[in-house]
């Protein structure tokens, strides 16, 4: 906040102290995550005034008696972000060179590659930070060709998918009602970020789309034991493309088209 008020967030700090509690005890949350809130939270009780709701808060704080972290989780100035060494040419040309493989060698991707490309796409935005998706990988070619024909729009070339990615949103995320397509739009970054560090390592992709037609849900929940708050948001064929595979020319809308400047119109 700028200027940040003495007193905030008194209507939801009760609640989210609460939740660390239950943090503490869970054996399903990432230590990274539990080291963010624990510096968030100390440097909130560091600056914040004193209400009745914050002190009842900060007493159920200090009766948690958690030990200070070193404190780097909390914001910091936007000039202490790495200086970037990529050009806008550099980044057309990455953007140009990703395109949508369908052909793929018989050479599976080492899973140290996989999840390399999966800790850039986490630094992907997603609303609250909240990151409500698992990409769940299947190497195996006859069940991976098997799910990629599960999404109905690839007759012809899912038989020669090897490798695939189903990116599958958690709704637990987001208890109301109102947020739930949150997990489609963070999901679907994540999944764009992810597609372009895999093109950094030489390694093709096809995202593919997933219909929202029940009974294809059920398949996939069944094939994939996902849980009622789970759903498939999208799939990712990749792998090594094979050299002699054709690229389907896609002619793109020009700015003029995509952009529209509102000012402009009034």
């Amino acid at each position: 906040m700028r200027p940040r008020r003495p007193s905030f967030a008194a209507d939801y700090i009760g609640e989210t102290v609460d939740c660390f509690r239950q943090a503490l005890n869970s054996t399903s949350i990432e230590s990274r995550e539990l080291k963010w809130a624990n510096d968030v939270l100390h440097n909130y009780f560091d600056i914040v005034k004193d209400t009745p709701k914050i002190a009842k808060a900060r007493k159920a704080w200090e009766q948690l008696n958690v030990e200070r972290a070193d404190g780097t989780s909390v914001p910091y100035p936007h000039q202490q972000l790495p200086k970037s060494t990529i050009t806008t040419d550099a980044l057309h040309t990455l953007f140009r060179r990703r395109r949508s493989v369908r052909w793929f060698a018989e050479r599976k991707v080492d899973r140290e590659a996989v999840e390399q490309a999966f800790e850039l796409a986490s630094l992907a935005p997603s609303a609250c930070n909240r990151q409500p998706y698992e990409f769940y990988v299947v190497q195996d070619s006859q069940r991976a060709a098997k799910i990629a024909g599960m999404a109905g729009g690839t007759v012809g070339f899912s038989e020669q998918i090897g490798q695939v990615i189903i990116v599958v949103g958690d709704l637990q995320a987001y208890p109301m009602e109102r947020d739930r397509h949150c997990i489609y739009i963070d999901g679907s970054l994540a999944a764009m970020q992810l597609m372009l560090a895999f093109e950094t390592m030489g390694i093709s992709t096809c995202p593919i789309n997933w219909p929202d037609i029940e009974f294809r849900e059920r398949l996939l929940a069944n094939e994939l034991k996902l849980n009622p708050h789970q759903r498939p948001i999208m799939l990712l064929a990749f792998g090594y493309a094979d050299a002699d595979g054709g690229i389907p020319y896609s002619a793109k809308k020009s700015s003029s088209i995509l952009g529209r400047f509102i000012d402009d119109e009034q």
